[in-house]
């Protein structure tokens, strides 16, 4: 499943306007940030870790969906969106203390999958990053102990 434009605008506006309620003077948040998806509704909620709804919307493709890897397609277009807005500089002003991180979750809250780590000191180490070490590590061990 693939968004069209507006529904991918309509996911980013709601978390800048979720996340704009983290921006004020001085005042620094505790908290981590959870999303909740209904495959029924199309809904996609944006929750803090007291359970507050801090914005919603709804995504039509996701109503129609009827694929049984709707969760997995979720987690990836969430954590695409959030990648571009960390990478666009979006975060950069919301008074979160670090690290925190958006996590998608299912009804009870129960992780899924972390989405998004904020931490300026935190690498994640992903399959993509790991892609090829075991053929660079063995060609170096076979290079060191043909000397």
């Amino acid at each position: 499943m693939k968004l069209n434009d507006s529904s991918s605008a309509q996911l980013r506006a709601t978390i800048c306007k979720a996340l704009s309620r983290f921006t004020a003077d001085g005042e620094t948040f505790v908290t981590d940030l959870y999303f909740q998806a209904n495959p029924q509704t199309g809904t996609c909620s944006l929750i803090d870790d007291d359970d507050n709804e801090l914005g919603h919307t709804t995504v039509k493709e996701w109503i129609t969906y009827d694929g049984d890897d709707f969760e997995e397609i979720v987690t990836d277009i969430l954590t695409t969106i959030l990648q571009d807005m960390k990478d666009a500089g979006d975060f950069a002003k919301v008074n979160i203390m670090q690290p925190y991180s958006f996590v998608y979750v299912d009804e009870d809250k129960e992780s899924i999958a972390e989405l998004l780590l904020m931490d300026d000191d935190t690498m994640i180490v992903t399959d993509g990053l790991l892609k090829g070490l075991d053929e660079e590590l063995n060609e170096f061990l076979k290079d060191l102990l043909s000397d």
